[in-house]
């Protein structure tokens, strides 16, 4: 009988690695081909998951956004549930998305079902508490991170590093070759990622178009999201030169020289390209006031979080300026110490983080606890 696999991914970033986690699953079935059923996205589907639920009804951003979506959130989980209850998987996979994923956890380890967690939540960052329910519910956790090992450690768990999977999805991409951006015409190119959600895009975009204007030697291209309609990037273009490149952005990566990028999954991707970035973050006054009182983090991006140290330069709320984004963006593109150092820095990232397999190594710890199982 082929074996029922369940995964839930709430995100865009959540949808990509699930996709190539899909698309293992599918090569390493060794003739059991699994029936796989999904909350995700495009990616999941076009891997042959059956998704019956689209991340785009889920992704809510910052805490003001939940508390006023909390009714359709619980909805959400409810309707999850008995989709899973029907459904009858012989293990669950969940991608990130901890404040749904790890709901469904608990649930699901009280109804017996096999749970593999695979890309950690920021436990080490806020809520550490969350780290005893993880203990006690999942069964096999996947980290990302190089430092989430030791430090799950701290608490008596064992996990395994797989190397990031974002590994995966610019190898996969690196094989085609460089094809050319539209409207290219010689000049260098600042790529331009304002994120995947319609509020930090409304409130970063508009400084970016501002930069732009003051770099006429450069050519601005803005690496649209998938999942984000178009008007959502025309209502802040308007009169402006930049270009838009949808569903292409590890393509404008390649291409770009640097890049103004808002915090998020897209600061890693940046720096695995290796272009030199800028991070940049504007969140309602709220949701900043809530964060500093309970994120326990140094730094906002990845990259830094990742190197222990101030690799790129993260430009925060009241820091966030068109002069503060234009004098750095200045550094980046100048030759010389301060973007070598980065580049060198960008390089010893990649390095830390392993090598591509992630997908691999996660869905062969999948069959061989389904095969234990059987």
């Amino acid at each position: 009988m082929s074996k029922r696999i369940y995964i839930i991914a709430g995100e865009a970033s959540g949808d990509l690695h699930g996709g190539n986690l899909v698309r293992e699953l599918f090569a390493q079935a060794d003739g059991e081909k699994p029936v796989i059923r999904a909350w995700g996205g495009d990616r999941m589907a076009a891997a042959g998951a059956d998704v019956v639920k689209h991340y785009r009804e889920l992704a809510f951003m910052g805490f003001t956004q939940v508390v006023l979506n909390l009714r359709t959130i619980l909805r959400n989980i409810e309707a999850c549930k008995s989709d899973i209850e029907s459904f009858k998987p012989d293990a669950l996979v969940l991608i990130d998305y901890p404040g749904f994923n790890l709901r469904i956890a608990e649930w699901a380890h009280a109804k017996g079902i096999l749970i593999h967690y695979y890309i950690s939540p920021q436990v080490w960052a806020w809520k550490k508490g969350r780290v005893h329910t993880i203990k006690r519910v999942v069964d096999r956790m996947h980290v990302i991170l190089p430092f989430e090992q030791e430090w799950y450690g701290r608490y008596g768990m064992q996990v395994d590093f797989v190397g990031h999977p974002l590994l995966d999805a610019i190898e996969q991409r690196g094989r085609n070759a460089l094809a050319p951006l539209p409207g290219y015409d010689g000049r260098p190119v600042v790529a331009l990622l304002p994120g995947s959600r319609r509020q930090e895009i409304a409130r970063v975009l508009p400084l970016m178009v501002q930069v732009a204007a003051r770099f006429p030697q450069q050519r601005f291209v803005l690496a649209a999201a998938p999942s984000v309609p178009d008007e959502a990037y025309a209502d802040h273009l308007a009169g402006s030169s930049i270009a838009v490149v949808k569903e292409r952005t590890y393509d404008v990566l390649r291409h770009a020289r640097a890049a103004l990028v808002t915090s998020g999954t897209a600061t890693l991707e940046t720096a695995l390209f290796g272009v030199p970035e800028v991070v940049c973050y504007s969140g309602s006054a709220i949701n900043v006031w809530i964060a500093k009182r309970l994120v326990d983090i140094e730094f906002i991006s990845l990259v830094n979080l990742i190197m222990g140290r101030e690799v790129v330069r993260e430009l925060i709320q009241d820091e966030l300026t068109v002069d503060a984004l234009s004098a750095e963006l200045e550094k980046l593109l100048a030759k010389g110490t301060y973007r070598e150092a980065m580049l060198v820095a960008l390089a010893d990232l990649r390095n830390k983080l392993g090598g591509p397999g992630a997908s691999a190594k996660v869905a062969a710890s999948v069959w061989k606890s389904l095969r234990a199982s059987s």
